[in-house]
């Protein structure tokens, strides 16, 4: 039991726990603050997850969840990567 939880993730739109593999993970990189996907985890910094659905998405980049959560602003680009992960 104690293994399975050790990999669930919270999404900060519906706060309902996952797996890491159904969630987006966005990291706030620490040299150069710049906000970026980081499915991979290649990135080190502040991360925050989202639920791979539009409706998780949409409600965290209209409610600025993102922005708050990691404390720095989204760009269009950024706005961008998110809907084409989706469609993926």
């Amino acid at each position: 039991m104690k293994s399975e939880k050790k990999f669930l993730r919270q999404c900060v739109c519906c706060r309902k726990m996952n797996s890491k593999e159904n969630l987006i993970r966005i990291t706030r990189d620490y040299k150069t603050e710049e906000l970026k996907i980081n499915q991979l985890s290649e990135i080190q910094g502040r991360s925050v997850y989202i639920c791979k659905n539009n409706e998780c998405v949409q409600n965290a980049i209209k409610k600025k969840k993102i922005e708050h959560f990691l404390r720095s602003n989204m760009t269009v680009q950024l706005k961008e990567a998110l809907n084409a992960v989706l469609k993926n």
